[in-house]
Parts: C-alpha cells; structure tokens; sequence
C-alpha cells in the first residue's frame, strides 16, 4: 500500500501565523492532520520587518501543528502578500518546434517563457506566469492547446511580481525555521482557490479576500485570473477605530468587533410600551460577558457602533476595492459578482456594505473539499492556508521554484545547487 503523500501550508500574514499540515491520499483526497494558528509578530502589512520575531511567531505555529499531526514538516508552500504584489497581462508568440506535428509541452514552456520577457526594476521579481489563453494559427479561446496542430502559438498570461526583497526575507524566516520553501504563492490566488467555483470563474468573478493590514483582490474571466492587486488597509483598521471611538485597548476592541460579528441576527420584537416599537435591550451589547481587561460601566449600543464606527471604514475598504476594479477594466466581466473571505469578512456588515458600495451581488465564501481536521478551519480566515494546501496538491510532488535566487544564505534547490557546486569545485 502506497504511503500518503504529506502537504504542509504556512500563512504568513499581518495578524496570525497559520500551518496546516495534510494527508493527501492516491486519489487526491485531502485530510488535514495538523492545524495551528498563532499571533504574527514581526510582520507589517503582510511583509517581514522584524526578522528574529516573525521566526520565533513561525517556529511557534509549525511547531503546534507538527505536535497536532504527529509529523516532523521539511518543506511548505508559503503565501505571499502585501502591497507590493503587482500585476500585469502580457502577449507572446512563438513558432511550434514541429509545424507537420502536433503541439507538445516544450512548446507551451517556451511561449510561457517569452511572455516572461518583460522589462521589471532590478528590485522585482516575477512570483506567478498564469496562462490565461491560447491561440493557435488565428483561432483564438484555446485552453490547452497541446495535441492541436498548428504553426503560430499565442498566449494571454497573467503575470504577478513581488519585491525582490520582501520574498528573500520570507524566505530567509521560514528557512531559519528548518523548513524548505517549495513554492512561493501569493495569498489572493491561494484563497481563490480554497473560496471559489469553476462556474464563478468561468463566468467572471471578483474576490475580495480582507486581512488584518491589507485587502487582496483577484478577478478572474473566462475561467483565469485577469487581475491581481492588493489594497494596504483591512480589518485591523476598524479595531483601531473601535479603540479610539470607545477609549479603549486593541485587544478590547477586537473582542467587541468579534462579538458583534457572531451576534445573531434578531427579529425586531414589537412592544407597544415603546414608542419606537423595537425592544431595546436587543440593541445593547454586554461588556461585562466579553472578559475586557477594561472597566467599561457605560452601556454600548449595536446600532451606534455599527453604524457610527464600523460601517465608516467598511465603506472606505470596498472603495478602494472599487477603484482596483475599475482599474482593471474587468468590472462589466464580472456577472458572478464579489466573493468574500478572510477574517475581515466576518465582520458585522462588511457582506452588505460590499453590496451596497460595489454594486454587485456578493457572499461569503465557503472553504469545501477537505476532511479530516475541518472542525479547526471552520472561519474564512484559514481561506489562505487551505488554498495553499489545495494548491500543493495540484502541483504534484513538487511545486514550481518561484524564489528568488539573490542572496548567497539561503537554499538553492535541485540542479541549479549542483551546478554551482561543481563550478566551485573548478575554482582555486
């Protein structure tokens, strides 16, 4: 009997540090072994600026997990995020190696390769090269072209970069961990694939994936990504709104934003002593049961936190939002409308100021497709980490090495290794 294959996902984001460690079986089913998720620290906006705290927050994370799965990790597919993610579409055309013939793979890796031929500052590096279509002698909308004769290749890809920078010192944080980087992933096209149907991406779709510091946003037609763009404000910041609004701490704040979150939603009840017919007790939120370190005596009402503090910055998030769209040029292509995840998507709201805001139909993306451990990923904010583990499966046994090979400590992986060492075997 064939041993399971092991898959491991490390989220490296603004407020949490999230591992997940999976069994993967011979028919690709997934189930999670080893689920933990930590406080980040060292990271701002998705990018490390405190090396020695963001390895002591991973060592952390991954250690909880392997503790939960029973299995010591080696290598994990790690996001990658930030404002510093840009996007471009890019055309390239090569000849087929065997006009006679039929299209084969080495065909499709060198048109690929053209379209990588972009001009990018010495300070970028290209993360993802997503094939959108193809077209062959003229017929365009090709989504595999291989087996098809023809002479002339074309393809529309999708290209994502990050700082070159940013991804070294997340690289260099997980490798001080004892763990290889197989794949560097950005978190808006991991998150698209935990959250989002083959129907909703073919037709045209937006996700809207809202972090603690930062909002990703991929839009996706005609079945592949068309749009990647990251928006540097997300839910921390209607935490620190709470804080200055009620005088309190941060951590206070995240408890009332929570609370309100998981507030069920009331019928109003009627009462005839009340000339404004609610019952206002439903709209007073309990501070005393929230555990807050704070001596809060006054009473705080739903409606004026909801709708004085936290509406205000929602509403900011999905104009922003709302500008990326426009800028993409996509926003008529999109029937399927908005798809939401992260944890800032479970705040009070935020599903219907998306609505309201942007115009479009939107829900809440559900995370489906993996047994085992699932009782522990029950919140969109694992949208990230679980798309990194459905991504890895895809890939095969190994990912695609997407690191950028500037800096002389870090591992280099596989050929290129042992050419280097062979070159200085020749040197004095």
């Amino acid at each position: 009997m064939a041993k399971d294959r092991i898959v491991c996902a490390i989220d490296v984001g603004s407020s949490k540090v999230a591992t997940l460690i999976a069994s993967i079986s011979e028919d690709d089913k997934i189930s999670l072994i080893g689920v933990s998720s930590t406080p980040a620290k060292g990271v701002r906006k998705d990018q490390i600026v405190d090396i020695e705290e963001a390895v002591a927050a991973i060592t952390e994370s991954v250690e909880a997990s392997e503790r939960m799965a029973g299995y010591s990790i080696s290598s994990a597919y790690v996001s990658l995020g930030g404002p510093q993610i840009e996007s471009l579409n890019q055309h390239a055309v090569v000849a087929v190696a065997q006009p006679e013939g039929e299209i084969k793979e080495g065909d499709i890796l060198r048109v690929n390769d053209a379209a990588k031929a972009v001009a990018l500052p010495a300070s970028r590096e290209i993360l993802h090269v997503i094939p959108r279509t193809f077209t062959v002698d003229g017929q365009e909308g090709i989504k595999d072209p291989v087996g098809m004769t023809g002479v002339r290749l074309e393809t529309e890809t999708h290209i994502i970069t990050g700082a070159s920078a940013a991804m070294r010192n997340l690289v260099k944080c997980v490798s001080e961990v004892g763990i290889e980087v197989t794949e560097l992933v950005f978190s808006g096209v991991a998150s698209s694939v935990a959250v989002l149907t083959d129907t909703e991406k073919e037709l045209g779709v937006a996700l809207i994936d809202i972090g603690g510091e930062t909002t990703d946003v991929v839009i996706f037609v005609d079945g592949s990504v068309a749009y990647s763009a990251v928006v540097p404000i997300g839910a921390r910041h209607i935490t620190s709104d709470l804080a200055v609004g009620l005088r309190i701490s941060l951590e206070g704040a995240e408890k009332i934003k929570l609370a309100l979150g998981k507030l069920p939603k009331k019928p109003i009840i009627l009462d005839e002593k009340e000339k404004g017919g609610k019952n206002k007790e439903d709209d007073i939120l309990e501070i005393k049961e929230l555990g807050l370190e704070e001596d809060i005596q006054q009473k705080i009402s739903r409606k004026a936190v909801v709708d004085g503090i936290i509406r205000p910055r929602l509403q900011e998030i999905f104009k922003f939002v709302g500008k990326e769209i426009k800028k993409s040029g996509f926003g008529v292509q999109i029937p399927s409308g908005i798809v939401l995840c992260g944890g800032g998507s479970l705040t009070v709201g935020a599903l219907d100021q998306a609505k309201y805001v942007l115009g479009f139909p939107a829900r809440l993306g559900k995370i489906e497709g993996l047994g085992g451990l699932v009782d522990e990923i029950d919140s969109l904010s694992f949208a990230t980490a679980t798309g990194l583990i459905v991504y890895g499966v895809s890939q095969g046994e190994t990912g695609q090495i997407h690191i950028p090979m500037l800096s002389g400590n870090l591992p280099i992986k596989g050929v290129l290794q042992k050419g280097l060492d062979l070159i200085k075997s020749f040197l004095p």
